[in-house]
């Protein structure tokens, strides 16, 4: 099999894995409203009062009070009323590459455009009636400022006897922790469950598409659970607004995109009930979005099963942590060893094929610290992969070699018995056989070729760590598309062909791609058949076009690996040639001594 079906074969195969990811359903959360209810309230020494619904903020009261924080990678401040985290940005990435674009944000108010933020509190126990703080509490603050050398502690007294309290602490990064409990200087006993909520108060216009997970996410009872935010909108029944919940110890969940991720982290060695669900705005009459969503929050919901008891004079505390940033694969994995938090790498979205992705980015995470850019790490990885199986293309290069000296005897064969195609395939098995050529010796290095496409192409796509990291020259983004485009002279012309058609745009390395393999199918063995012949004289066309509107750093990864092989391919049958212009020679001096 020579490198022509290679192209024909990896086409194939990566079609199939992008249907198999779009028709295999993902391990989303599948519950009835009936098992939600039973799944919320069952194993609870107490039980709890229904989960506080989103609130409205009260803005009458003035201009909101807040903390500003500052950490190494991030910034933005605490909402006091309400003790929210609702304003971070990170510090180390912008909107798209250029320097004066906005950072990204990760959290926003309330009031905001687009609100997400984060919640925790407190709850009553049935039967228990403690003044509990809300959204509209103002808490009280012992700092100016949250810093990693500088925590927090908040205070809210409910005038009863009750003093509640929030200590948040920031590490460098963008890892929370909330210490909070419940002062009882009351004369009766107090019984509340603690609750963490995240909340995305819209549904993102630009998903990042089925081959990435969007929406709630999270490690529950050991299991990866996803949802999208369709099937959330969908299976929301009132009055709980809960699409799917479920009880668990320790695990983690937030809302992801597929860069960033908020997701608060339980004690782990707590009993404690998640739940994702959706709250239809309560304004009927502006329900629905231009894109024709409902609109809504979404929530991921955290409550203990345990209510904490807090007897006359006593405090009772417990903390949790939130992480809200960038999804660094090193960072997440820090973080799992760190706090113990099960499988934290899987909030980013590797795939079915993670046990492969996932080591595969490793390798080129460790060669990017190497060489201190991922397009050399790209390279690197191609000859480290072409010295791997350097032994199964020798094999696939000789047996392409006789392939290519039988071209002569396989003419005569298809001329001679053009009009019985039966016995010319049998005549043709009958030549492999006699000189010792398996046609199919190729498969092998091929078939191994193709996962290494497919992950790489994941890699690309969905690690932060290669958003905008740049190569050489023009190539700024190797998680994007070449910029660069043949249709408007690279620039010269003012307009952009792409805008009329995304197959108007071929860039400069999608041609070198081109190139790399119009010389690979020279090198290959002639193709006697017309019309195959003449359909791979376009293939380096069509597949220029189509790796176009590709990753850059797939198509560097891909003119890499084309040049190596043809370098390899061209060694292989010069070494072949003369081995066998020696044999010849031999031959002719015994002749010759015989004669």
């Amino acid at each position: 099999m020579d490198n022509k079906r290679f192209f024909l074969a990896t086409l194939l195969s990566v079609f199939l894995l992008f249907a198999f990811e779009y028709f295999t359903p993902k391990k989303e959360t599948q519950q009835t409203t009936t098992q939600v209810k039973q799944e919320q309230t069952k194993s609870l020494d107490q039980k709890v009062g229904k989960l506080p619904k989103q609130e409205v903020v009260d803005n009458s009261g003035g201009p909101e009070i807040r903390i500003p924080i500052d950490a190494n990678a991030v910034k933005g401040s605490l909402n006091l009323k309400g003790a929210l985290l609702d304003d971070l940005v990170l510090k180390s990435y912008r909107e798209t590459i250029k320097p004066n674009s906005p950072l990204v944000r990760v959290l926003s108010g309330v009031q905001s455009k687009d609100p997400n933020y984060v919640q925790t509190g407190w709850m009553n126990a049935e039967h228990d009636t403690t003044k509990l703080p809300d959204v509209n509490s103002v808490w009280k603050t012992d700092q100016k400022e949250l810093t990693p050398e500088h925590p927090v502690t908040l205070t809210w007294d409910n005038g009863q006897g009750v003093l509640f309290e929030k200590t948040i602490s920031i590490d460098k990064d963008y890892m929370f922790k909330f210490e909070q409990s419940v002062k009882n200087t009351s004369n009766k006993p107090v019984s509340v469950f603690f609750y963490g909520r995240v909340s995305r108060g819209y549904t993102p216009k630009e998903l990042s598409g089925y081959l990435v997970h969007d929406g709630p996410i999270g490690i529950v009872d050991h299991r990866l659970e996803q949802s999208s935010y369709k099937d959330i909108r969908n299976d929301s029944k009132a009055p709980t607004d809960v699409a799917w919940s479920k009880n668990t110890t320790g695990g983690w969940a937030g809302i992801t995109d597929k860069y960033w991720l908020t997701a608060i982290v339980p004690q782990q060695d707590k009993n404690v009930s998640v739940s994702y669900g959706f709250v239809p705005d309560e304004d009927q009459s502006n329900n629905t979005s231009a894109d024709g969503v409902e609109k809504g929050t979404y929530q991921v919901s955290f409550t203990s099963r345990q209510a904490m008891v807090v007897a006359p004079g006593e405090t009772v505390s417990t903390f949790g942590h939130v992480f809200s940033g960038a999804k660094v694969v090193e960072l997440l994995n820090h973080y799992e060893k760190e706090y113990h938090i099960p499988d934290f790498w899987k909030a980013v979205d590797f795939g079915w094929f993670a046990f492969l992705t996932y080591p595969i980015f490793i390798v080129l995470d460790w060669l990017n610290n190497f060489w201190g850019n991922f397009g050399l790490a790209l390279l690197t990885f191609t000859l480290i992969v072409k010295a791997v199986f350097y032994p199964l293309a020798s094999k696939q290069f000789h047996s392409m070699g006789k392939m290519k000296s039988l071209q002569p005897k396989m003419k005569e064969i298809r001329e001679k018995y053009k009009d019985d195609q039966q016995l010319m395939n049998q005549q043709m098995m009958s030549l492999y056989k006699t000189q010792g050529v398996n046609p199919a010796s190729g498969c092998l290095p091929i078939l191994i070729q193709i996962p290494i496409f497919w992950c790489l192409y994941k890699d690309l796509y969905v690690t932060i760590e290669m958003r905008h990291a740049p190569f050489f020259g023009w190539i700024h983004d190797l998680s994007a598309p070449d910029p660069t485009n043949i249709f408007n002279l690279f620039g010269l012309l003012p307009f952009d062909p792409s805008a009329i058609s995304p197959f108007l745009h071929v860039g400069i390395w999608p041609l070198i791609f081109g190139l790399t393999m119009f010389v690979q199918q020279k090198l290959n063995p002639a193709v006697l058949d017309p019309v195959q012949k003449k359909m791979f004289q376009f293939m380096p066309i069509i597949f220029t076009v189509v790796l176009a509107m590709q990753p850059a750093g797939l198509v560097i990864y891909y003119s890499w690996n084309n040049t190596l092989t043809a370098l390899q391919q061209f060694v292989i049958q010069k070494r072949m040639e003369a081995k066998a212009k020696k044999a010849k020679n031999a031959k002719n001096k015994t002749k010759t001594a015989k004669g």
